[in-house]
């Protein structure tokens, strides 16, 4: 039993343990390569779906397993004390897809799309970022225009997590040009995998009941510092026809559905965070003490107990503040600033918990022959992605400004 037992159900630390095991076993050895080759993990995505681990927390009904965004944050961070790649598989499809579908979506939507993703039937993504509006999404040039009973989308999405292997998305588009942030709309939208071949292989990742809908596609693989085993790619709309029943909420209202996802996504990353930081704590520890210099194991040394003990302290405080952050969405109540914190506390702790892990690591941290170099890549992109640390510092400063009024 660990203190954060006390945080959790019975359900919660089984579900720990389940994933643990699985990311031990099945993710561990692959890991490594994957990330050499810059390939999709395949394989273990279908094992995961297998699980259950891509509707976590959706209802039976919709094919998931009926639990709730602790448990979501618990996955996360299993899989990320192992690999971030996997992690993300997960986490992006949970939190940016299958979220906005299943609290904006209509009965009819969330039978038609939510269920494939929450059975892990196919993957989902989110198309908010473009190559010229990244933190400031109001200014997204991808629109949408209604004829009769469908919408004409044109445009270009850019990092893309699963934007080649996803067949269904939530993107945004401007439906009222001049109205920045009241004249977005959501939309759902569907494509064909780019790898029919391999998903039909593994029997994951595709579905002949979704219809792709022509002039959508995805671009090349983009090429990245970390992450490497997670596909991330442009999303391309030329004339695509989206039916008026495939809108996400109400016309001009898309800009509070991406909020409020990106609220909850930001959990997730601090979930990514903590499990990434943790599992470099792991792995110095183990080196530490078995790595002999000067006559005695260098975790004797006060210079390297020091940095141990900084690891752990940070860690313990972005795991606090992740799983309160989760408790107060599931639970309905006010966490947007809370939500920021934990992202910006947490996927910085990551980032110095991964560059102390490869200092303490000597030469050998900045070989590929152990894992913490790989970990410190990775982490970078938590400081960026999903509001960068910049953006977390403004939405938190903007909700104490708030509360004096």
């Amino acid at each position: 039993m660990t203190e954060f037992d006390l945080y959790l159900e019975d359900h919660h630390v089984m579900l720990r343990d389940m994933v643990r095991e699985f990311a031990e076993a099945e993710i561990a050895p692959v890991a490594a390569g994957l990330d050499d080759r810059e390939e999709f993990p395949w394989a273990n995505a279908a094992k995961m779906a297998e699980l259950g681990l891509f509707g976590i927390q959706w209802p039976e009904e919709y094919g998931g397993a009926d639990m709730d965004m602790m448990a979501s944050v618990i996955v996360s961070e299993e899989l990320a004390r192992v690999d971030a790649s996997h992690s993300i598989t997960v986490g992006a499809h949970t939190s940016l897809c299958g979220t906005p579908i299943y609290r904006w979506g209509s009965d009819e939507q969330k039978t038609r799309y939510l269920t494939p993703l929450a059975s892990g039937q196919v993957i989902g993504g989110f198309g908010l970022t473009e190559p010229g509006s990244g933190s400031d999404a109001s200014c997204m040039l991808t629109t949408a225009v209604r004829q009769g009973d469908h919408y004409i989308l044109n445009g270009q999405k850019t990092w893309i997590t699963h934007g080649g292997v996803g067949e269904v998305f939530v993107v945004a588009a401007v439906t009222s040009p001049g109205q920045g942030n009241k004249g977005v709309s959501a939309f759902i939208m569907t494509k064909e995998t780019c790898d029919l071949e391999r998903a039909r292989e593994v029997g994951f990742g595709h579905s002949d009941e979704l219809e792709p809908m022509p002039g959508f596609s995805s671009g090349d693989k983009l090429r990245k510092l970390g992450w490497n085993a997670s596909d991330t790619r442009e999303l391309i709309f030329e004339d695509v026809e989206v039916p008026v029943e495939n809108l996400l909420g109400d016309e001009n209202d898309g800009f509070r559905v991406f909020l409020d996802t990106l609220d909850g996504g930001r959990i997730g990353i601090a979930a990514h965070a903590v499990g990434l930081a943790q599992g470099a704590l792991e792995q110095t520890l183990n080196y530490t003490n078995e790595r002999v210099q000067f006559g005695k194991k260098i975790n004797r040394f006060q210079g390297v107990q020091f940095k141990l003990a900084d690891m752990a302290t940070r860690i313990h405080a972005a795991r606090l503040m992740t799983y309160h952050a989760a408790y107060l969405r599931q639970n309905g109540r006010p966490h947007k600033r809370e939500a920021s914190m934990a992202k910006l506390f947490a996927s910085e702790a990551a980032m110095d918990a991964t560059i102390d892990a490869v200092q303490l690591h000597g030469g050998y941290g900045y070989s590929r022959e152990y894992p913490v170099e790989r970990m410190m890549r990775d982490a970078k992109i938590l400081e960026i992605g999903e509001g960068t640390s910049e953006i977390q510092r403004i939405v938190i400063a903007r909700e104490l400004m708030q509360s004096l009024s």
